[in-house]
């Protein structure tokens, strides 16, 4: 008789925080000290949850992109965008943005003029997928997302739900195009779910919420800011809140995002937002850009403005 692998948690990775873009903080989980990359995914950020007051909302101002996408999934506040292929547009709460850099943008992610003028809560993750060599100099696209068209899985007992941001739950489908098979999923617990991945999908869990979870047959305990890296072979994912509430009743919600999807399986290149084949082509980004064919964004100068301004606010009130 063979015995089944079940889902086991290989490596529990505790999120480093980090400053990035035009100043702010961001907890990074990957790549980290252990692991590096987790084939498709190539970086997780965890931006904030933080309170910025009237002025003091930074984001990040006009930088380059080639050869993967970035998946910016809003939870509160708003970021504004522009790209030098002329699109523009607002991400506000529950929002996705799934944008294939592909041959190669400039690209500024600033706050919005609402979030700058009244302050506000901020709260959401930026996640980097890599791209198969295919793939990686066609043109720029974006699937702009509100979160009426992205669909909820609820388990039956009610105990459960789970955002369908790429992937699909039971009978719950994705409407985002992704180049390679990837899940992306927020579920939310106040009890007990088996989650099934496919077996090809080696996976990730991410605790961003303040309660503790079960991850895994073994049950392992995933707290807030941990990445837990999954190894199996095609059994479902076992998830359970871990933490009862005050007063013994019933337990707190714990919130994870999960990430899962088929290994590209070629070689890596990276330099700062450049993801290729071979070194070869990473210097030949450099040169692209440096030339300037990746194009420019038209009020780059007010975008740093604003940025140092907001900076500046910041520190005189003794915030980070």
């Amino acid at each position: 008789m063979t015995s089944k692998i079940l889902k086991q948690v290989a490596r529990i990775v505790t999120a480093q925080r980090k400053r990035e873009g035009g100043g702010f903080m961001v907890r990074r989980p990957l790549p980290s000290g252990s692991v590096d990359y987790a084939d498709p995914f190539l970086m997780l950020d965890h931006l904030g949850p933080v309170f910025y007051g009237p002025g003091e909302a930074v984001g990040a101002p006009d930088h380059p992109h080639r050869g993967f996408e970035t998946v910016t999934y809003m939870l509160e506040g708003e970021f504004e965008h522009h790209d030098s292929h002329g699109n523009h547009g607002i991400l506000k709460s529950g929002w996705v943005q799934w944008m294939t850099a592909g041959s190669g943008v400039i690209h500024s992610e600033m706050p919005s003029d609402k979030q700058l003028k009244e302050g506000g809560n901020f709260h959401g993750f930026q996640i980097w997928v890599n791209l198969p060599a295919k793939d990686k100099m066609i043109r720029p696209r974006y699937q702009d997302v509100p979160p009426e068209n992205i669909p909820w899985f609820e388990s039956s007992d009610k105990q459960t739900r789970i955002k369908v941001i790429a992937g699909e739950v039971e009978d719950v489908k994705a409407n985002i195009d992704t180049h390679t098979p990837i899940y992306f999923l927020d579920l939310r617990t106040t009890g007990k779910y088996s989650l099934h991945i496919p077996e090809s999908m080696d996976a990730m869990v991410y605790n961003y919420h303040p309660t503790d979870i079960f991850v895994g047959q073994e049950k392992t305990r995933v707290a807030e800011s941990q990445l837990a890296v999954l190894r199996h072979g095609g059994e479902p994912v076992a998830f359970e809140a871990a933490e009862d509430a005050e007063g013994g009743e019933g337990k707190k919600e714990a919130r994870v995002l999960i990430l899962a999807g088929t290994p590209i399986g070629e070689e890596v290149a990276r330099y700062g937002p450049f993801v290729m084949n071979t070194d070869e082509q990473i210097n030949q980004a450099l040169v692209d850009m440096r030339s300037g064919s990746f194009g420019s964004i038209p009020g780059s100068s007010e975008r740093m403005r604003k940025t140092n301004e907001a900076n500046n606010l910041r520190r005189q009130a003794g915030k980070q």
